[in-house]
């Protein structure tokens, strides 16, 4: 089974820069490098909206709209791990993130959309709130 988790969530004050970091957890996940990637935020009452995603070998990096010039995705595939940061924060971008990992990402490969119908794995989720 493909398990994740996230960290570096928390207490961001505006303008500032976000740093998450998407990890397997325990010793799971071991073929890391035969995934796509990706980080998703939500917020209550909203759909959970795709941020960025990156191709198995980390060549190929796609962003969402609201993100785009702000963030950028990385991966690690010796070390197994997932990065994304966010610049210059705004209360705007308070919200769950996740990373998720998907075998095949048909929509993001065909399309450029960044969609949760793509990915089969979810971590649980970090928290982040920009504030003052």
């Amino acid at each position: 089974q493909v398990r994740l988790v996230e960290s570096g969530g928390g207490l961001v004050q505006p303008g500032n820069t976000l740093k998450l970091t998407c990890a397997r957890s325990g010793s799971s996940f071991d073929n890391f490098d035969n995934y796509y990637m990706a980080w998703f935020r939500q917020t209550p009452g909203q759909e959970r909206e795709g941020l960025a995603a990156v191709s198995v070998g980390g060549g190929n990096k796609y962003y969402g709209s609201s993100v785009k010039g702000r963030a950028t995705i990385s991966r690690d595939n010796i070390r197994k791990v997932l990065y994304l940061t966010i610049d210059n924060l705004q209360a705007g971008d308070t919200a769950m993130y996740y990373c998720a990992a998907s075998s095949d990402a048909g929509t993001l490969r065909n399309r450029g959309v960044i969609s949760v119908h793509d990915f089969q794995y979810w971590g649980p989720g970090t928290q982040v709130t920009v504030s003052s």
